[in-house]
């Protein structure tokens, strides 16, 4: 039996993919890893800038590298009911640009995810921003079943406050996040599953293609809580 397929059978969401047109979600392997990793090297925002609450993306082009590596082995593990982190490769045209990722917590009970996503510099300002965020919606609303979704930048990342707004957000307050030492005002956003039903068919031609799911019934099994009692070891 092909690797591949054991690695689905044993965990599941290594087989998400979700696309439209030329653009593309998909579970990190190593292979994408290391090029992902080399692109946050190569920069994803101004020196001067920082749009990210812990600082991963200052130092070195190796510094970044490195953080990318750490982070991504670091949380490959995490998924389940309780709490899950699920983290895709963005590829356009088949090469990898950035990273976008769904997290959540108590999701049979809440059904609720929090995205968030980087590209690299040179990929940024043709919208793959937007369209990413679409598909992670795509993923969340229509693959998993969620009941909202949360997204929130700082108020001088005006390129992630843009993108919320343009998909359609609702805007849920702002609050003050330390930040370098500093207390800066986050912005909040929110989109609910009724408010997704009324804006998803006004960016559908926006994306290129219809949008393709593949690998989610794994995902959404290996999300289902387990029964109670039966855990493995309990008899």
């Amino acid at each position: 039996m092909p690797h591949s397929d054991i690695l689905t059978r044993l965990w599941p969401a290594s087989a998400v993919r979700v696309s439209a047109g030329d653009l593309e979600l998909r579970w990190i392997d190593d292979e994408l890893l290391l090029e992902l990793a080399d692109l946050a090297g190569r920069g994803i925002h101004d020196p001067e800038a920082m749009p990210f609450e812990h600082p991963w993306s200052r130092g070195s082009a190796d510094e970044v590298a490195r953080s990318v590596l750490a982070y991504q082995w670091g949380i490959r593990n995490r998924i389940s009911p309780a709490a899950f982190v699920l983290e895709l490769a963005v590829l356009h045209e088949g090469a990898p640009v950035g990273i976008q990722g769904l997290t959540a917590k108590d999701w049979p009970v809440l059904r609720n995810v929090t995205t968030g996503s980087w590209l690299g510099r040179a990929h940024q300002g043709r919208g793959i921003g937007t369209r990413m965020r679409m598909l992670a919606l795509h993923l969340a609303f229509e693959g998993l079943g969620a009941r909202e979704a949360m997204s929130g930048a700082f108020v001088d990342n005006g390129a992630s406050n843009a993108v919320s707004e343009r998909v359609g957000y609702e805007q849920d307050g702002a609050f003050h996040v330390a930040r370098e030492g500093a207390a800066v005002v986050h912005n909040r956003y929110v989109m609910s599953r009724e408010r997704w039903e009324s804006v998803r068919s006004y960016h559908a031609q926006s994306l290129g293609g219809a949008v393709e799911l593949h690998g989610i019934d794994g995902l959404r099994a290996q999300l289902e809580p387990i029964p109670s009692g039966a855990e493995a070891g309990q008899h």
